[in-house]
């Protein structure tokens, strides 16, 4: 997250538009920005499952990272809608899916979208996500400033999200309403190396985006990336709602 928001501040300076895949080392839980967490999950219970714990800068609804790729869009704003936005990273990761064997499309409009309580993210598609199947494959939420967006989504590779339930506070699981999301693993029949994922959408965004795409060198942001580190560790900012 550090690193995302570090990236968030290098497009709003310098115009560049950087797109990211990474794993987590370990099993982590993040909140959305403005999701209730507080007396909806249990600390305790995340702890005791050797779960990690963080909020997101972006919005949207509680994830579990293990076993999934995440992806990240940092750009800096331009006279571009949210929904236009959306699409055009949609496209990439259409695309990149495709690359993997994966007949992903783009889910239709079906009602509101959901507010951001205390349900996974994977319970349900809404309008616009990348789907597979008729489930949901790819969850994203975008933060904007005054002068760059940061948009999150997670690929899943296998299903860790039935875990969810177990780390709310009781009476907050709706574990019978969960809908059971699309996993790489379930379609492909094995579960993909999150390099070989990276090289896919890497390949889309340079055929779809940008045909002179480079790659970044990771120590030109490491050192503002670590002045970020305080603030996604300080339980005040992950426990504030």
């Amino acid at each position: 997250m550090a690193r995302d928001t570090a990236l968030l501040a290098r497009a709003a300076r310098t115009g560049e538009t950087v797109f990211s895949i990474y794993s987590w080392a370990r099993p982590t839980l993040s909140f959305g920005r403005h999701q209730p967490a507080a007396g909806h999950y249990d600390p305790e219970k995340i702890s005791a499952a050797s779960v990690d714990v963080v909020r997101r800068p972006t919005g949207g609804r509680a994830i579990l990272h293990h076993r999934e790729v995440t992806y990240s869009v940092t750009a800096p704003l331009e006279d571009e809608s949210l929904r236009a936005t959306y699409g055009r990273i949609n496209g990439i990761l259409v695309d990149g899916l495709s690359r993997l064997g994966i007949p992903a499309t783009i889910a239709a409009p079906a009602g509101r979208a959901p507010v951001p309580g205390t349900r996974p993210c994977f319970e349900l598609p809404s309008e616009g996500e990348v789907i597979a199947g008729g489930k949901k494959l790819v969850g994203s939420a975008q933060w904007r400033d005054e002068n760059a967006l940061l948009q999150h989504g997670s690929i899943l590779v296998e299903d860790d999200q039935s875990l969810l339930p177990s780390l709310a506070v009781a009476g907050h699981a709706n574990s019978n309403e969960v809908m059971e999301p699309a996993t790489l693993r379930e379609i492909l029949g094995r579960s993909p190396d999150p390099r070989e994922v990276a090289e896919s959408m890497f390949e889309a965004v340079r055929s779809v985006d940008d045909s002179e795409v480079t790659r970044i060198d990771e120590e030109e942001i490491r050192e503002e990336a670590l002045r970020h580190v305080p603030h996604f560790t300080d339980e005040s900012w992950t426990w504030r709602r």
